[in-house]
């Protein structure tokens, strides 16, 4: 078991940081993770971490926010400074949420400022906002590009109005090829999401969406199966019986068909669910938690990892902005990592990037099987690495499964 502690707000970081998280923190990429807890309407099928403004007020709301998210970037700069962790510039940084763009692009300046000012900034640092097609102007773009944004994030989903329709997605297809533009025009790298599996969709329906991303050719694509949570609107209305289930055969056909026209049009997958145009084109940042590198997540519920050892914040943004108004830390619990635990996340999440897995000598006896049955490479087999084919990409779980106790 892991060592898990429940904390008071009031606890400084030093006091739960285990000494081992020093060790070799120099050779780790540190990243920076912003949560922005904001949407201006809430769909049905998420189940992030996220408000609409008409259930905030207080110390929580949206002006106050970019302030109060500087204060854990100040508070955090300290504390790591007090348990002895080396300055590191930032790598890469990630504002999620929610919807960030619904902040004013000063604001989002501004914490990507207090970031440098807190740990300075790589010079090929990667810096990324998400971004709905609704909430971005021309103008906002080129704001953001001249404060050292690189990348935008834009969730698409689909190009199909029923489909949008629903997931509740509040944009205009027709606006997709609009902001792309702009953020082109701004300087900025393109990555657009899309969803497969909503309800209702058809496979054509999957193909026009796929068919009008590779006609807007951005840098980078990610293509995920829509997961129905038990606590969102819309795992309610399936069970009602007021929408189906997704197919789970019906998302592996749609995961093949992106597939093979993604890579046909010269998009090269390097995660499951990501592809790419070039190497450099791959999200570093997400490279960086799949790599287990060191990031800390700043804002309610983000959660943070250093050198095994992981925390998160309490969720709801009204006592976050109230801990850090009175100068302490948001942290809810945290978890110092054991051997075995790191080396399961290890395995769960090497093992989907394309590069594969070194599995060690105490496990080279288990991949002839996977090989098979189809699930890896059999060439990089016979070294000892783990590598997806595609009917392994499908079934990426049974190969966890087969590599972990």
């Amino acid at each position: 078991m892991s060592a898990r502690s429940t904390l008071p707000g009031s606890a400084p970081l030093a006091s739960t940081l285990p000494a081992s998280v020093v060790d070799g923190a120099s050779e780790r990429d540190f990243g920076v993770y912003l949560h922005v807890p904001f949407c201006s309407v809430r769909c049905g099928y998420c189940d992030f971490n996220t408000y609409t403004s008409t259930e905030l007020g207080g110390g929580a709301s949206q002006a106050n926010y970019a302030a109060t998210a500087i204060g854990e970037i100040e508070l955090a700069a300290a504390a790591m400074a007090e348990v002895g962790l080396p300055r590191r510039p930032v790598s890469t940084v990630f504002l999620g949420g929610g919807t960030p763009t619904l902040l004013p692009a000063a604001d989002l300046a501004s914490l990507l400022d207090a970031v440098g000012q807190a740990w300075g900034l790589a010079g090929d640092v990667e810096v990324t906002t998400e971004a709905n097609p609704d909430s971005v102007t021309a103008a906002d773009l080129v704001r953001l590009a001249g404060a050292g944004f690189t990348r935008v994030s834009f969730g698409m989903q689909s190009a199909v109005p029923s489909v949008l329709h629903t997931l509740e997605r509040t944009h205009d297809p027709r606006r997709i090829p609009d902001v792309v533009a702009w953020a082109r025009d701004a300087g900025l790298h393109v990555s657009l999401d899309l969803i497969y599996g909503t309800p209702g969709e058809t496979l054509d329906h999957w193909r026009t969406s796929l068919d009008a991303v590779l006609g807007l050719e951005p840098d980078h694509v990610s293509a995920y199966a829509l997961t129905v949570e038990p606590g969102t609107k819309m795992g309610a209305q399936v069970r009602r019986g007021l929408l189906p289930m997704p197919d789970p055969d019906d998302e592996a056909t749609k995961y093949e068909i992106a597939a093979a026209a993604l890579a046909g049009a010269g998009y090269d997958w390097y995660e499951i669910s990501n592809f790419a145009r070039t190497t450099a084109d791959r999200c570093r940042h997400n490279l960086g938690y799949w790599g287990s590198q060191d990031w800390w997540g700043v804002g309610p519920g983000a959660h943070s990892h250093i050198g095994g050892h992981r925390w998160w914040n309490v969720k709801h943004p009204r006592p976050y902005a109230e801990r850090i108004d009175g100068g302490r830390l948001p942290v809810a619990e945290s978890e110092t990592l054991t051997d075995r635990q790191r080396e399961d996340e290890r395995v769960l999440l090497g093992v989907r990037l394309v590069d594969g897995l070194d599995v060690g000598a105490d496990l080279r006896g288990r991949l002839p099987t996977l090989v098979g049955d189809g699930l890896i490479e059999a060439e990089p087999a016979a070294t000892g690495r783990a590598v997806l084919t595609l009917r392994g990409r499908l079934l990426a779980d049974t190969v966890v499964g087969a590599l972990t106790d």
